[in-house]
């Protein structure tokens, strides 16, 4: 009852807390939520999918419980245990890349995912693809996001293709992406892409909508500027 009570009380204020989209699909439409940097929700006729779940930017006590929580890979800004344990319901499938299980040891329906794996559910499907680093690197040879260990998901809702891309960059295997409505693409140094490199993702993948995100203090304007004439809808929303 009272997580009851906070929710209507979060709905009300919405505004003050996240951005809200609403994406239509064949049949009908689903909302986004934007809550902040790379942590987003998404509610499809009831259905709550919460990607990378995050306290800095969310009070998930009193956000929705989740149906399916996809975590992207295992830093503390895309995996943190605080936001998962409030949104958990006794059937809520947990998706992640197994350098996630130390992290999610306590957590019960956890399925880990690797790139290429596939999800079939009530709503359509998850497609895991690709996310890693080819030129930013935490030291000579080790990059911030190694090929093979993260993931980005391709969730496909009544028809409506959505691609989280994860902390990644312009990696070859976006040009297999295809029919992408929506896209959310990482924009920060010295962790994922610049403006110029998320410029080439977008017009490789073509989506009809683009989010960037995870951005930090990225100057948004030049990405906006690089795909000027495009026909690629940019939007941008608080998503440092």
């Amino acid at each position: 009852m009272i997580k009851k009570i906070l929710l209507f009380v979060l709905l009300m204020t919405a505004t003050l807390v996240s951005a809200q989209d609403i994406i239509k699909t064949k049949n009908s439409s689903f909302t986004l939520h934007l809550l902040g940097h790379g942590t987003l929700y998404i509610d499809y006729q009831g259905t709550i999918i919460h990607i990378d779940p995050w306290t800095k930017v969310g009070n998930y006590e009193s956000l929705p419980d989740a149906d399916y929580i996809l975590i992207t890979h295992d830093h503390g800004d895309h995996l943190d245990a605080g936001a998962i344990s409030p949104i958990l319901k006794d059937n809520t499938v947990i998706i992640a890349p197994s350098v996630c299980k130390d992290g999610l040891t306590s957590f019960k329906d956890v399925q880990f995912l690797t790139n290429g794996d596939k999800n079939k559910t009530p709503w359509g499907n998850i497609d895991v693809v690709p996310a890693y680093n080819l030129v930013h690197m935490r030291e000579p040879g080790k990059p911030w996001h190694p090929k093979g260990v993260g993931n980005g998901y391709v969730l496909t809702i009544d028809g409506t293709s959505v691609y989280i891309a994860g902390d990644t960059e312009n990696i070859p295997e976006m040009k297999n992406l295809k029919n992408i409505e929506v896209a959310f693409l990482p924009m920060n140094l010295p962790y994922t892409m610049t403006p110029e490199m998320a410029a080439d993702a977008a017009k490789t993948i073509q989506p009809k909508i683009l989010y960037p995100y995870h951005f930090g203090n990225t100057d948004t304007s030049k990405l906006t500027e690089l795909l000027k004439g495009s026909n690629i809808d940019v939007r941008i929303r608080d998503m440092k």
